[in-house]
């Protein structure tokens, strides 16, 4: 399966990556890559933009290397009610919005307080996707999640940076992709990418993929015109 969107990047102004936007659209080109999706860490994380720089990222260009740079960010789940850390207003302009647990940003819970969490922020209108589900220090009930995100029409990420510093994540993200095949749950793939050589790299994913032989229909990064096409069905979620 042919993967042509990396909707998990970072650049320097995650605070902890090390490549600028411009270094990550000409190895994605160079990767096969023709979308990125720009995620910078939200606020809460140590090092992060502040609210501004979500503000006011319409001034990049929408193709730089002959890729497609999706404005979005990855936030922060700050509290087991599904609160996040950028405000509706700025979450409103943006593209593509992922939203995750860090344990820097809040302290791992319960199975039942991660999947309450989970739940809420698939049932927020501006986030698009739930990131690295998968970390098993955040736990989630798998089924429960996945039925929600069918339910709000949502996406689920595999994660291909998980399998290298969120240990124990390939078991939880084998069950994930079982699952999002068996309720017709669309996914998204990220390398997490926080320097520019690794854009693109989707070995873990991929491999994954293949042994849960998951249909091409429900993987959107395949093709450019899926992944416009979901951008276009957030605007119009959005705008209610």
């Amino acid at each position: 399966m042919n993967l042509i969107a990396d909707t998990h990047t970072h650049t320097i102004s995650s605070g902890h990556a090390y490549s600028t936007i411009q270094e990550n659209a000409r190895e994605a080109y160079e990767n096969g890559i023709r979308m990125i999706n720009m995620s910078d860490h939200g606020p809460a994380m140590n090092g992060a933009p502040f609210l501004y720089h979500f503000g006011n990222l319409g001034v990049i260009p929408q193709m730089l290397y002959g890729v497609r740079i999706i404005k979005g960010v990855e936030l922060n789940i700050v509290s087991y009610d599904g609160e996040v850390d950028l405000p509706r207003r700025y979450l409103k302009g943006l593209e593509l919005v992922l939203a995750s647990f860090h344990d820097i940003c809040i302290v791992p819970s319960t199975v039942e307080n991660h999947t309450r969490a989970a739940i809420k922020v698939l049932e927020n209108p501006y986030i698009d996707v739930l990131a690295h589900p998968g970390n098993p220090q955040f736990q989630i009930d798998i089924e429960k999640v996945v039925k929600a995100a069918k339910e709000n029409n949502k996406l689920i990420e595999i994660n291909n940076h998980s399998f290298y510093v969120r240990k124990g994540s390939e078991n939880n993200c084998r069950e994930i992709l079982r699952m999002c095949k068996e309720y017709g749950v669309r996914i998204t793939t990220g390398s997490d990418a926080h320097i520019s050589f690794n854009i693109g790299k989707f070995e873990n994913v991929k491999r994954l993929i293949a042994e849960v032989d998951m249909p091409e229909e429900l993987v959107i990064t395949t093709s450019v015109e899926k992944m416009e096409d979901y951008l276009l069905e957030r605007q119009k979620r959005i705008k209610g």
